[in-house]
């Protein structure tokens, strides 16, 4: 059921991630063509009411250089990533992933499915005052409220009746396998992180070196100094490219490590509390499986506590 769940939240995200990017892209390229045409335009039209008439034959000379001062200048960052080399490609697809497992752990890591409200607050008053804490009800509880949190208590209550440092034990083993278990997503954003740093310095190596290589195969008369420096701004993208995606990666991987660190700490409250609850329990009954039926149910006609 758990493993359901994940695959559920990371179609989401990746659909979530995909919808970013249709995005991005519908409009990046409206404004790629917008710059196109305010470039290309009559200098006559732009200027509206106020703008100067159209030359006669006699001053049409004077069109090209008003032409020239209307020009463009800014950057097309669409143009300019598709300039960026055949590196630009694994640098989108580490940025897709990254995005993916960014949206799919800000699911996974909400605070009801790792450690349930439902679930303290059941446990909470299962122990009471009175100390009767009964673990047929807490292990029914446990898989009312399916979780990270509700595997390591399960885990402890399965092992009800033997010494209470093999308890504590049992609970520290599961604690770290689910801390892995929600670990595993943060670690492909830290993959994209160093991935895309590395992509990014790679291709600006390649821009340099055929940059430095066309100056060499070059004619003699050619302007060496607009070609080199083309070639360079030109490269210098892919590193760009590869930071833009390296900082959110590792932004988001230190929270998510954080955040998986706090709710961890809180399981291991609510374990330490549990632990009083079960060690009246040491070597006077032990707790099976037996009485917990396919649907998830506790028979109470069988008993799971039974004497030793």
């Amino acid at each position: 059921m758990m493993q359901i769940a994940a695959n559920s939240r990371l179609k989401l995200a990746m659909y979530l991630a995909a919808a970013v990017l249709a995005v991005a892209v519908v409009y990046a390229v409206p404004g790629r063509q917008q710059a196109q045409a305010q470039s290309g335009a009559n200098p006559a039209v732009e200027g509206g009411p106020s703008a100067s008439p159209a030359p006669t034959p006699s001053t049409g000379a004077t069109a090209e250089p008003v032409a020239a001062k209307k020009k463009d200048n800014s950057i097309d960052i669409l143009a300019l990533a598709f300039a960026g080399g055949i590196f630009m490609i694994p640098i989108l697809g580490m940025s897709i992933l990254a995005a993916t497992m960014t949206i799919e752990r800000f699911i996974g890591l909400r605070k009801e499915r790792v450690l349930p409200e439902g679930l303290v607050t059941g446990l909470g008053s299962l122990g009471g005052a009175q100390g009767n804490f009964d673990p047929r009800k807490a292990y029914r509880l446990c898989q009312q409220f399916p979780s990270a949190a509700a595997n390591v208590i399960r885990a402890m209550l399965l092992k009800v009746g033997r010494p209470i440092s093999e308890i504590e034990s049992t609970a520290a083993q599961a604690s770290q396998r689910e801390a892995d278990k929600l670990y595993t997503n943060v670690k492909w954003i830290n993959m994209s992180a160093g991935v895309s740093t590395m992509l990014g310095l790679i291709g600006t190596i390649q821009g340099m070196i055929l940059a430095f290589h066309q100056m060499t195969v070059m004619e003699q008369g050619a302007d060496r100094t607009s070609i080199l420096a083309g070639g360079i701004y030109t490269a210098l993208v892919t590193t760009f490219a590869g930071l833009a995606v390296a900082i959110p990666c590792a932004l988001f991987s230190h929270y998510f490590e954080g955040r998986i660190q706090s709710l961890f700490h809180q399981i291991d409250e609510l374990v330490f509390s549990l632990l009083p609850q079960l060690e009246r329990y040491e070597g006077r009954v032990r707790f099976s499986r037996q009485g917990v039926e396919d649907n998830g149910s506790v028979d109470e006609k069988q008993p799971v506590a039974v004497p030793r």
